[in-house]
């Protein structure tokens, strides 16, 4: 059921609540499954309404679907069968005995048969586990108490055990809305219109008694809904359903996919207000619609009087603002604060911001140059001047326009929906395909000889779950090629002009494509052979653009006319019509205006020298800016994935990028990298606030260096195992070898008004009032021996946890467990929460295999094999759609989650001198946070590898001063460090990009010295979650201690050194460990 669908039953839930339809409410309750209503539940089991317990349960959950549901009903019924003994019904109590208790036997059939001894006793009350029950009443309440944490615990109730909060009578007003804006539509509206019915839509009947039928040149009547151009409330929806949308519509040549459709233009509509049109006048005369409208929500400019006059006041009918008419939202979030101006060169024809990572830029220009930059630090990555890779290949066509006229300009640039490539459109037949690698290296992948003449525009698509280029030229027609081998697998022929845009989406499993030519006309087609399902005539009858909202739910076009007129519209794909007309362009345009959206909110275009913005759901301008001048009439645009920044084209052959406070953040993370390479490697040091004395320390404090300065009784007197902070930022949780957490805070005060950790405050070990540990199981196993694993919720309410034992989930405010399961063998090593959903966890065993486990339903999904020795390692990536695995076989496998099949498997090369190749050890992984590079880690090196083809792209090997092996390592929270520690207790700050050291912490700087402080190192290392100078060690003598630098340094290091570490920049297996082949990073 859809989001919508389940709104609508709340508001019915709330209706039939104010009309007091008692038992139709909890009816609905528990049909739906949305909301449990926790005061009816405890009204029926205090009453001893045991079928209506049973059945108002059944809507939520089963005996059998998980613990918590089966202890729920096994207390109900054990209840039940308590009271029949009670009250000498040996009778009834035998029928539940049998009917209700013997599922249960199955569980556990020792507890089954001491229940069934019950019945031998004169009073139940003789068992010693049941000495305390006193009468029904009071046993009701204690059992409900005990059913109410089953319920809260149990995940299949959750959030359904709160209502939603709505003003009173919300669906009436919903109502009364929708009866005012029908109203307003009225050719002839009363003052005081007699509403008799909801059945149908509302008119005003002309004072004679007889309905007018309005003038056919009404553009009104085009542009009213029909039932089709709302989202359809489903299946349970207490409305009539919506007529199908026609097999001419946007929406109906899709559901009728398996016919081609005549090419009827957009239709101006039905000549009455309530019903759906007739597609017969339809076929045979097809129009579009008029655009000029200066309102929009199917108001017009013909219909101005409407908007004019005052509202009629209708009794009961509350008011509503229309979205003609409604303020407009903020504009905060729009980037429009000039913060970068790159010089191309050359005219830039288009651009493209790299779908994942979000300050990497794409242009190219009027003279066959493509370049990249990166926005944040200014900085032009690589530049590719146009040339043909192979001539030979060529047509005749081609090389024939190639020698009459060689200039040759580029129109289209585009990343494919993963970046690692990236398509060129040129003016002259060809396409280029290149694949993209880190720092900006462009790979030539595939020359298509694409089109006769000019080739107009490219896209990507993956039709059968394969990833395509779609392209389109002067020659007519749509293309579609194997972006791969760069093979032809569709063309599409059926306009009578150019090819001007190509515009790939789906629905549900639905692939298509639309098409715009310069004469006005829109396509739409399937990959077949069939031809086009749609062909209409887009505003200004010339050249056109068509563009998605992100989440795919709104379709738009812009476009100018050879007269110069400007048009930016959204469609009603169901009705294959215009829903809204957008106004504020200036008259003329001496360019095709261009725009893009983003956010699913905004959307923007270059008109008059300025960059225009809209609320997608206001026909009026926004607001605007000139980008502090030099931009050309109708400069081009385009926003970055988040909308964080927006990059626009100027006159002097240049590109501005605007941000919004978001973006200005994102810029500012590079400024802290410009840095100079080859400077001094030294050890960091601050300087005691209090004695004034220079130390080799990163943190300090009066009486010592601040790492948390817990006491010994703060000590986990064993060693560190795992630790992480909390997603919040202010607590550290640690986990140490004896299988015993413990939780460290720092309070909000006068000295730490954040609350946050800080390396200068002192946290306070935290416990709750019970006092109570929070310890994994460790029944039958050895803790000492075990290789813990431990992951946080999200929302940190509740940590999963594992020492060799079963895999428990502990609340994190009371420190009980909530359920523990998964018993070994084999025993977990590590755990990962999939990034989109937390009921399910990957969880990496001692057996090699990873087991993807549904925690709701208690299920493992799937099991994947490939390692050869325990997991080690565990990261998800969104961009990817991934799973990465590391074991202790040193081997890293790449898992797609949408099949969980095995893609990419790669052993981790062992430098030179420092095992035998093929020598094993634990191996973990990390994503970067643009969810590409990936981060391995293994006592003998640091690299970073290319998750989306698994190649290794950096490697750093230790060497002086980092003489020892690497213990652990892990990325910063922005991903700009990284922060290694090793064996002989030193800590290394790398830079996150090339690996090289910034600076060393010395053992002295946090570890007190005296009496085995030599065999002291950090085994785990976590970095704050928002604070990426902070980082915290757990150590092997059990301590915690918080590392930041000074406030005056402000960062680690000055800059990193080649001199600290062999770098190699490329997969070369003959470069790995050599000691004269250090490279340093761009």
């Amino acid at each position: 059921m859809s989001s919508l669908s389940r709104e609508l039953v709340f508001l019915i839930l709330q209706f039939l609540d104010e009309e007091k339809f008692k038992e139709t409410v909890h009816k609905l309750e528990q049909e739906s499954g949305f909301y449990f209503n926790m005061k009816y539940f405890e009204e029926q089991v205090q009453s001893g309404e045991w079928d209506e317990v049973e059945r108002y349960l059944s809507g939520f959950t089963k005996v059998d679907d998980n613990r918590y549901s089966m202890k729920i009903f096994f207390e109900i019924r054990k209840q039940k069968y308590l009271e029949a003994l009670d009250k000498q019904d040996r009778a009834r109590a035998v029928e539940i005995l049998v009917k209700d208790l013997k599922v249960f036997s199955s569980f556990n059939e020792e507890l089954y048969k001491e229940i069934t001894q019950l019945l031998t006793l004169d009073n139940f009350r003789e068992n010693e586990q049941l000495s305390k029950y006193g009468d029904t009443k009071s046993a009701r309440n204690i059992m409900l108490l005990e059913l109410k944490k089953l319920i809260e615990a149990n995940p299949l109730f959750r959030e359904k055990l709160t209502f939603p909060t709505l003003k009173a009578s919300r669906l009436r007003t919903l109502i009364n809305q929708s009866l005012n804006w029908q109203h307003q539509l009225c050719k002839n509206p009363r003052p005081n219109p007699d509403i008799k019915t909801l059945f149908v839509d509302h008119t005003c009947q002309p004072p004679n008694g007889t309905r007018a039928a309005p003038p056919p040149n009404n553009p009104l009547v085009g542009g009213l809904p029909k039932g089709g151009a709302f989202p359809s409330l489903g299946t349970h929806s207490p409305f009539q359903p919506a007529a199908p949308p026609s097999a001419t519509s946007l929406a109906g040549w899709m559901a009728n996919s398996n016919t081609p459709a005549p090419h009827p233009a957009v239709a101006p509509g039905s000549a009455t207000l309530a019903g759906p049109p007739n597609p017969g006048p339809l076929l045979k005369r097809p129009r579009t619609p008029p655009i000029n409208a200066t309102a929009m929500d199917y108001q017009s400019a013909d219909s101005e009087h409407l908007l004019k006059r005052s509202r009629p006041v209708m009794q009961t009918v509350d008011e509503v603002n229309y979205a003609g008419s409604s303020l407009p939202q903020s504009s905060d979030d729009l980037p429009k604060m000039l913060a970068r101006t790159l010089n191309q060169g050359s005219c830039v024809m288009s651009m493209d911001f790299h779908p994942v990572q979000q300050t990497i830029l794409l242009v190219g220009t009027n003279v066959g140059e493509i370049g990249i930059w990166e926005v944040g630090s200014k900085e032009r990555l690589t530049q590719r001047a146009f040339k043909v890779w192979d001539i030979s290949v060529c047509s005749m066509p081609m090389q024939a326009a190639l020698v009459k006229d060689p200039v040759v300009a580029v129109n289209r640039t585009m990343w494919s929906p993963d970046g690692t490539l990236l398509g060129v459109a040129f003016s002259k037949h060809i396409v280029h395909l290149y694949s993209y690698h880190l720092g900006g290296d462009l790979r030539p992948h595939r020359e298509i000889d694409a089109h006769i003449g000019s080739v107009n525009d490219i896209a990507f698509s993956h039709p059968n779950k394969q990833l395509s280029i779609i392209t389109c030229g002067d020659d007519k027609t749509i293309k579609v090629w194997d972006a791969s081998t760069g093979h032809k697998q569709y063309t599409f022929e059926g306009h009578d002009a150019a090819v001007y845009s190509v515009c790939p989406h789906h629905k549900e499993n639905i692939q298509f494509i639309f098409s715009t030519a310069v004469d006005g006309k829109i396509k739409a087609w399937l990959y077949d052979h069939l031809g086009s399902r749609v062909d209409y005539d887009a505003p200004g009858h010339w050249c056109t653009t068509m563009a998605y909202s992100a989440d795919g739910t709104r379709l738009f076009s812009c476009g100018t006319s050879k007269e110069g007129e400007s048009f930016l519209v959204e469609w009603n794909e169901s009705e294959g019509a215009i829903k809204r007309a957008y106004s504020g362009f200036r008259k003329r345009s001496s360019n095709v205006v261009q725009f893009d959206t983003t956010k699913n909110r905004f959307l923007a275009a270059g008109d008059e020298f300025l960059i225009k913005f809209w609320d997608m759901d206001n026909a009026s301008v926004l607001t605007s800016t000139d980008a502090e001048g030099g931009l050309p009439a109708s400069p081009r645009l385009r926003f970055n994935k988040e909308g964080s920044l927006l990059a626009v084209t100027t006159n002097d052959n240049g590109i501005k990028i605007l941000c919004n406070s978001d973006g200005l953040r994102l810029l500012r993370t590079f400024e802290s990298r410009a840095f100079e390479g080859g400077k001094l490697f030294i050890d960091a040091s601050v300087t005691s606030k209090t004695t004034g004395v220079t130390q080799p320390v990163a943190v300090s404090a009066p009486s010592g260096p601040i790492v948390g300065a817990l006491p010994p009784a703060g000590s986990i007197a064993a060693t560190v195992s795992r630790l992480i902070y909390t997603n919040s930022g202010v607590a550290i949780l640690a986990l140490a070898s004896n299988a015993v957490h413990k939780l460290w805070k720092w309070q909000r005060n006068e000295r730490n008004m954040s609350g946050k950790a800080s390396a200068s405050i002192a946290p306070q070990l935290w416990q709750p009032s019970s006092g109570i540990l929070m310890t994994n199981d460790i029944s039958e196993t050895n803790p000492e021996e075990a290789v813990p694993c431990i992951a946080l919720s999200k929302n940190d309410s509740y940590v999963m946890s594992a020492s060799g034992g079963k895999i428990s989930l502990f609340n994190m405010m009371t420190f009980k467990v909530m359920t523990t399961f998964m018993p070994p063998p084999p025993a977990a090593t590590f755990l990962a929460f999939h990034p989109q959903d937390n009921n399910i966890i990957a969880i990496g065993m001692e057996d090699s295999t990873i087991q993807i486990y549904n925690v709701q339903v208690d299920e493992v999904k799937s099991k994947l094999k490939g390692h050869s020795k325990k997991i080690s390692g565990l990261a998800f990536s969104n961009a990817l759609n991934v799973l990465v695995s590391s074991g202790a076989d040193s081997q890293v496998i790449v898992w797609s989650i949408d099949g969980w099949e095995k893609r990419r498997t790669k052993a981790i090369q062992i430098p030179a001198g420092r095992g035998s190749p093929s020598a094993t050890g634990d191996t973990k992984v990390q994503f970067h946070n643009d969810h590409i590079r990936l981060l391995v880690v293994h006592e003998t090196q640091l690299a970073i590898y290319d998750a989306s083809k698994l190649e290794r792209v950096r490697q750093w090997v230790p060497r002086d001063p980092f003489t020892s092996t690497l213990s652990a390592a892990t990325y910063s929270c922005d991903s700009q460090l990284v922060y290694a520690g090793f064996s002989d207790g030193s800590v290394g700050v790398m830079d996150g990009e090339s690996l090289l050291p910034r600076c060393r912490v010395a053992p002295s700087a946090y570890i007190s010295q005296g009496i085995g402080s030599a065999n002291i190192y950090p085994l785990v290392i976590a970095v704050h979650p928002s604070e990426s100078l902070q980082f915290a060690l757990g150590l092997s003598d059990g301590s915690v201690q918080v590392l930041e630098p000074l406030e005056t340094e402000g960062k680690w290091g000055t800059g990193p050194s080649s001199d600290n570490g062999a770098v190699v920049s490329t997969p070369s297996s003959s470069a790995v460990g050599n000691q004269n082949s250090e490279q340093a990073a761009r």
